[in-house]
């Protein structure tokens, strides 16, 4: 019988390890803010080339990790997103996650609009004025919507907004327009990104803030 690591600290460690070492010189692309993030989300997806795809815009780490210590609400577009996230975690700092596509109203909504439940979920977020930051890893459309709001002056501006839609219509294109906005901003350039990579970064802001037991 082969020897295999099993306690999952040990797994995980290792795993940061060998990301590390693979990454070679691009580490040096990234500060010791950022780095610990890409390496999650490679850790999460097994996919090096996310350290050239992943883009960080005016200071959205230290602008997360500031509305994260002060509490706050995180909206995230899809249940997968808010199900992935450390409620442990959120909640040593008085944050909590939500999402609301599947809401009753949302959903009778959406359908007599024919929009999308993420266009109308992504409306009536934007109106809690404790929701900070925004997690959007799976609907263009939330991401276009939460941009259209920011122009007409309907929402304040985020703390941090994660824009990571995976696909081929809207998601590359929805992640370029967001840029034009100026705000703390996360993205994934192209097609690529999804739920499970808005929760690593998320997850990489937050354990650089609260070290874990046992890690």
């Amino acid at each position: 019988m082969s020897a295999y690591i099993k306690v999952p600290q040990d797994i995980e460690k290792r795993s940061f390890e060998i990301i590390g070492e693979e990454l070679g010189e691009k580490r040096e692309k990234f500060d010791e803010k950022t780095l610990p993030i890409v390496k999650r989300v490679i850790h999460t997806t097994a996919d090096f080339e996310y350290a050239d795809l992943i883009e960080f815009q005016n200071g959205a780490v230290d602008s997360a990790m500031e509305a994260l210590k002060s509490g706050c609400k995180i909206y995230c577009d899809t249940n997968m997103i808010v199900n992935g996230l450390s409620k442990l975690v959120l909640g040593k700092f008085k944050s909590s996650a939500y999402c609301l596509v599947s809401d009753e109203q949302v959903v009778k909504e959406a359908k007599k609009r024919e929009v999308t439940r993420s266009i109308v979920g992504m409306e009536k977020a934007g109106k809690d004025r404790d929701t900070k930051i925004f997690l959007i890893g799976n609907a263009p459309t939330a991401l276009y919507q939460l941009k259209e709001m920011i122009e007409r002056g309907e929402i304040e501006k985020p703390a941090l907004v994660v824009g990571v839609p995976v696909g081929f219509v809207g998601a590359a294109e929805s992640k370029e327009a967001f840029k034009e906005l100026g705000l703390p901003y996360i993205t994934i350039n192209g097609r690529k990104g999804g739920s499970t990579v808005a929760v690593s970064i998320l997850h990489g802001i937050l354990y650089q803030m609260y070290k874990r037991e046992g890690f």
